[in-house]
């Protein structure tokens, strides 16, 4: 079948009250966009979930809105992609609601069918953004693209931590693609359409209205066969995310954090409710995947290495959160100098970080 006409379906997806459900059962009806937007009210209305007034918009639509659309997308280099075009992402297409029409600056390549998304909280700690450049990183290194929405914190590590690693990372926007958000990742957004693709729903001149965001997400989902949550509060959006890959028969992974902190309440739900695999390497979520280790990065050993005593005591203690020296060795009983020498060994074997001023984090 020769992909739809893309004026056609711009035409339908400028009506209000038809989404992408309602637009393909008429296709399903009426077999093209010409047919639907030539049909009779009276022919509209027995397509399931067509009311009276929806007929009427639809035997009253005009080409104005679809005609500037696509003279934005030539004039900016974009692509405007039907939902039954060869370059519209499989994985994608195979969900309950895909979006009827993809916006789209770069190209999605075959390779991208092997693809995770890494979604989490907007205001990560250190120890979330460590851990969302590591698996980034690790999943490029083993041919992974790397999918995820462009919004600050950990979306934005994670897709400079791909390209940084050289591999090919996809982002999804809740706004039009003449509407970066947030604004100041307008330069790394022009960066991954370079190395991967931008993609969304929503037509230029589209805002970023918190609305737009749960319809986002499930793109995000939807693109790849897992989703990573690093770090989600209970009502985070990376929740979300993780809810629509679950309908969409997707693999969902979490990363556990300190069970002090808020902003890992969400995964930390995810794992103890059985909606999420808990993750401790990247190793994890290849075993899952079905997919083994590729390439010569070195992948985090999922055990932790056999420690002295003193570095038992004070490895306890150390948490995702910059503890300050001097509180770890309150806390472990140690002295001052033991403490400094058993964190010394923990840094030595990847366990721990230090920071300016003899503050300590976990890695």
């Amino acid at each position: 079948m020769e992909p739809y006409d893309v004026r056609d379906l711009l035409t339908l997806v400028s009506i209000p009250r038809l989404g992408p459900v309602r637009i393909r059962a008429l296709l399903e009806h009426f077999h093209d966009p010409s047919s639907v937007l030539s049909a009779s009210p009276r022919a509209l209305i027995r397509v399931r979930g067509i009311d009276r007034t929806t007929a009427l918009h639809i035997a009253r639509a005009a080409g104005d809105f679809a005609d500037d659309q696509i003279r934005r997308a030539a004039r900016t280099g974009s692509l405007i992609i039907p939902f039954n075009d060869p370059r519209y992402p499989e994985a994608l297409r195979s969900i309950y609601d895909p979006p009827v029409l993809l916006f789209m600056t770069g190209h999605v390549a075959e390779e991208d069918r092997i693809s995770l998304a890494i979604v989490g909280t907007r205001s990560p700690s250190p120890y979330g953004q460590r851990v969302a450049e590591e698996m980034a990183r690790l999943a490029v290194g083993s041919s992974v693209a790397v999918v995820s929405g462009l919004a600050r914190g950990i979306d934005t590590v994670a897709h400079r931590a791909s390209l940084e690693a050289g591999g090919r990372t996809i982002a999804v926007l809740g706004s039009g693609l003449d509407v970066p958000y947030p604004s100041e990742n307008a330069r790394l957004m022009r960066e991954i359409s370079t190395r991967g693709a931008v993609v969304t729903e929503f037509p230029f001149g589209t805002k970023p209205d918190a609305t737009n965001f749960p319809r986002r997400n499930r793109i995000v989902s939807g693109m790849t066969l897992g989703t990573l949550v690093i770090e989600s509060a209970l009502d985070g959006g990376a929740m979300i995310t993780a809810a629509s890959a679950l309908d969409q028969g997707r693999e969902v992974f979490a990363v556990p954090g300190s069970i002090h902190a808020e902003r890992s309440a969400g995964t930390h739900a995810l794992i103890r409710d059985g909606r999420a695999k808990l993750v401790a390497c990247f190793d994890d979520v290849l075993a899952e995947l079905r997919m083994a280790p590729k390439g010569d990065l070195p992948i985090q050993p999922c055990l932790i290495p056999e420690l002295a005593p003193t570095e038992r005591m004070i490895f306890d203690h150390v948490t995702s959160d910059p503890v300050h020296i001097d509180e770890l060795a309150e806390r472990s009983s140690l002295g001052p100098a033991d403490a400094l020498v058993a964190l010394l060994g923990l840094e030595f074997k990847g366990l721990v970080r230090q920071l300016p001023g003899k503050w300590f984090v976990r890695i």
